[in-house]
């Protein structure tokens, strides 16, 4: 209750700061998403406009649907209607630095959400939750959950074109490798983690070539086909129980279905982030064990909040940097929380997240 207070208090600040800076109306801020083709992506939008609507003004919001070619045309789009601050979560990290430059290029400033785009110096600020420490409440529930020596791990991992793929598996990776090097796990889907075992910190090259083999692509067919070609090489020895990093909730789920489908897997928890509606349901049912909640009310607030800043001439709050190959770009990376079955009704309910009716057997 005291967290709903306080996020509930500070979207009630936040809209004080918009209706202060700007009159009521259009805010000269431009928001573009990679899809509508994922559950997460909707939410985002949703929290968006939720949260602007409270405090009175109209945005913009545009989806890339995955072309980064559209990316940039939405960009050039909202920059000819006068936006001062763009708020964009780069399809591509490394194909958005075209767009990045083009509204740098237009005096507007650049705020790279949820995704860090790469190799320019164009990106202003970046709003982010912690990336590694997802990554690393993964490993953390694996490790927890596992007894014993010769644990079979699947590893699968997001797509090779984001940045956070990569925070995200070397979080995991800085809690797995000490346990995959001293034998409490075999990793049975990926030779490259095999050859890495005994090295703790990965270059951005070696995790590439772990993620070469394990990506999903953030894709839920890619996801099934990956792991229905696992098991299909899988030894009846490398089954029984498993453990599975699945990168996020869609994957995880699809991921799932095939461990579930699989007379020879006896057990398996599998991790996941986003708390999506339908991984929510698939915890409480207990056919996926974990989420990250990204708290994205947190998140879109922190974006709103660094682009009000901007636009009354400040700089937003900064903890942090990322390096983004060119340059060191300033963030302050929001709080994560792990969701199982134990804490999922005060986590995702009591919190005012979704509410109850969108869930059956919440105890």
């Amino acid at each position: 209750m005291k967290r709903t207070i306080a996020i509930l208090f500070a979207l009630l600040m936040l809209a004080g700061m918009v209706t202060t800076a700007f009159a009521q109306g259009s805010l000269p801020v431009g928001i573009v998403l990679p899809t509508k083709d994922e559950p997460r992506w909707l939410q985002d939008e949703a929290r968006f406009k939720s949260a602007l609507t409270a405090a009175g003004y109209d945005v913009e919001i545009l989806f890339s649907q995955g072309d980064s070619a559209k990316e940039k045309a939405n960009v050039e789009s909202l920059i000819t209607k006068g936006i001062k601050v763009l708020i964009i979560c780069p399809q591509d990290g490394t194909a958005a630095a075209a767009a990045a430059d083009a509204a740098r290029r237009a005096g507007v400033k650049v705020i790279s959400y949820d995704r860090l785009i790469r190799e320019t110096a164009s990106v202003d600020y970046y709003v982010t939750f912690d990336s590694f420490a997802v990554g690393a409440a993964w490993g953390d529930y694996l490790v927890k959950n596992a007894s014993g020596k010769g644990n079979n791990l699947y590893l699968y991992a997001g797509a090779a074109s984001d940045n956070n793929a990569f925070i995200f598996f070397e979080g995991a990776w800085s809690v797995l490798q000490p346990k995959i090097a001293d034998g409490t796990f075999i990793v049975r889907n990926s030779t490259e983690a095999v050859k890495l075992m005994s090295k703790a910190k990965l270059t951005r090259e070696e995790l590439g070539k772990i993620i070469g083999q394990v990506t999903t692509d953030w894709n839920f067919s890619v996801a099934k086909n990956k792991a229905e070609a696992d098991m299909t090489k899988a030894k009846k020895a490398y089954k029984g129980t498993t453990f599975i990093c699945a990168p996020n909730d869609g994957t995880a789920r699809a991921i799932a279905d095939v461990y579930a489908a699989d007379r020879d897997v006896k057990k398996f928890y599998i991790t996941g982030q986003d708390a999506e509606v339908a991984s929510i349901q698939y915890i409480i049912n207990g056919k996926q064990s974990m989420t990250v909640l990204k708290d994205v009310r947190v998140l879109v607030n922190d974006a709103i909040a660094a682009a009000v800043a901007y636009l009354k001439g400040g700089s937003p709050a900064k903890t942090t940097t990322y390096n983004n190959g060119k340059a060191d770009i300033p963030a302050k990376p929001s709080a994560i929380i792990t969701v199982t079955r134990d804490n999922v009704k005060s986590a995702i309910v009591d919190s005012g997240y979704y509410p109850p009716s969108y869930f059956s057997g919440l105890e």
